[in-house]
């Protein structure tokens, strides 16, 4: 058995939530003089520092044969990362997918994201 094709998938999906909303809505963000999600973030952060959790949410859309057709990824980022050495959670919303309004993962990864917190702040 090969799970070639499930791993195919996954890499499907993380290209696309690599793309986020696509490049005529990150055009019109960078045309607005705006940085977008993973620019702000890299921003805020150490170089580098960045890992993000949970890149594969979103939605996806199948076909019959249950080949991906689409995917949305969500539009909440969140991640650990070092701001001047010290490690932090940082979370940001991805304004080029539905316009950062909120969808069903995002309570989910915002718990996740506070609880991460909270466990970085424990271990001062």
């Amino acid at each position: 058995m090969s799970w070639q094709r499930e791993i195919d998938e996954l890499h499907r999906r993380l290209a696309a939530a690599q793309a986020m909303g696509g490049p005529d809505k990150l055009d019109r963000q960078r045309a607005q003089g705006k940085l977008n999600v993973r620019e702000r973030l890299a921003a805020l952060v150490d170089r580098g520092s960045f890992h993000e959790i949970g890149a594969l949410s979103g939605f996806a859309r199948y076909d019959d044969s249950g080949t991906m057709t689409g995917f949305q990824p969500a539009n909440f980022l969140f991640g650990h990362a070092s701001i001047a050495g010290r490690p932090v959670v940082a979370t940001a919303d991805d304004f080029t997918v539905r316009g950062g309004a909120a969808d069903a993962s995002l309570h989910r990864k915002l718990i996740a994201a506070e609880q991460l917190a909270s466990e970085y702040g424990s271990c001062r």
